[in-house]
């Protein structure tokens, strides 16, 4: 009898337990946020995830009632912002604008100082942007295969420049390379603005950024679009053929960008963070921001999202591999 009324005791005071970490989540979710939040963006200002970061953080900002800042934090192919980001408090007020060059950075570092998949929550997707093989208009090529043409002519004299070591834009200039066998120089910045204005100026040949920071460019006629990066055509450059079209066949690799918390964020914040910014993503204003940058909005689940984090490491672990590409 003594042992039951021990066994009983213990369990009511499990279920207290429980009822009060519940309660105490549920209180916490309607009181915050309290105080601005952060969206640290691991490149500098002026590319594409500077501006899907400002576009997302205006609307959200009005539906949490709190500011909200955006914060540069470039370097060290976007792993440098990613490690502040996972190391900050896991209170919903820092948040990574995380992209695609998270999942090849875990298999082109040999070491980092973070696992992107066990040290973020996933929150959502935000869009994906096509990227685009542009020239300078003054080079004197005007397709694919008169650019191939031109790198076998002159080998190692031609450059592409990226956002850094390890990012979408690097590992597409590798198998680039691979499929065509030609030897390009790969020239890394810390970011689309400073590569811009390196590629307008004529200091480098090609780039294979996203469509975002180089579209007001070709449509001013500065730079030449010979081909985009992804299975299918974009929207913004629909003349502009694939590299699959242009002979190099299955080629496949564009740009996502979605927001990360630290991985011990409270369930509930992520849950309150997913339903506000997929609100906005799906909104008709955001979806026409995001039109005339040439970003295509998503918006899925928290799940999904961590689904094709593990999707896309899987995948980039092997084009890594077989490109040989390695950073210390």
């Amino acid at each position: 009898m003594k042992n039951a009324r021990t066994l009983s005791r213990r369990r009511l005071v499990h279920a207290v337990a429980l009822t009060l970490a519940l309660s105490g989540g549920s209180a916490l979710a309607q009181t915050w946020p309290t105080k601005p939040i952060t969206l640290i963006v691991p490149f500098p200002p002026g590319g594409t995830t500077d501006v899907l970061a400002r576009a997302l953080g205006e609307k959200l900002s009005q539906a949490l009632g709190q500011p909200i800042i955006v914060e540069s934090k470039p370097g060290a192919g976007a792993t440098l912002g990613a490690d502040y980001v996972a190391k900050s408090k896991a209170d919903g007020y820092t948040l990574l604008v995380g992209a695609v060059h998270h999942t090849i950075a875990t298999s082109v570092y040999k070491k980092l100082p973070y696992d992107f998949q066990k040290d973020f929550a996933p929150i959502t997707t935000v869009a994906l942007v096509p990227n685009v093989l542009v020239v300078n208009a003054s080079t004197p090529v005007k397709n694919v295969a008169e650019l191939v043409a031109l790198a076998k002519a002159q080998t190692g004299k031609l450059t592409y420049g990226s956002n850094g070591n390890g990012t979408a834009q690097h590992l597409i200039g590798t198998q680039f390379q691979n499929l065509t066998a030609t030897e390009i120089v790969h020239i890394p910045y810390k970011g689309s603005g400073p590569l811009a204005t390196d590629l307008l100026g004529g200091q480098i040949t090609m780039s294979f950024d996203t469509v975002t920071p180089v579209l007001q460019h070709i449509k001013g006629g500065k730079l030449r679009p010979l081909a985009v990066t992804t299975a299918k055509r974009s929207s913004a450059l629909p003349d502009v053929p694939t590299l699959d079209e242009a002979g190099l066949k299955g080629f496949n690799i564009g740009t996502w960008f979605g927001i990360l918390a630290p991985a011990a964020t409270p369930k509930d914040i992520v849950a309150r963070l997913n339903s506000e910014m997929v609100k906005v993503i799906q909104s008709p204003e955001f979806k026409k921001r995001m039109d005339e940058i040439g970003a295509e909005p998503v918006g899925n689940s928290a799940a999904e999202m961590a689904a094709q984090i593990r999707a896309e490491t899987e995948k980039f672990a092997k084009l890594v591999k077989d490109g040989k590409v390695t950073i210390d």
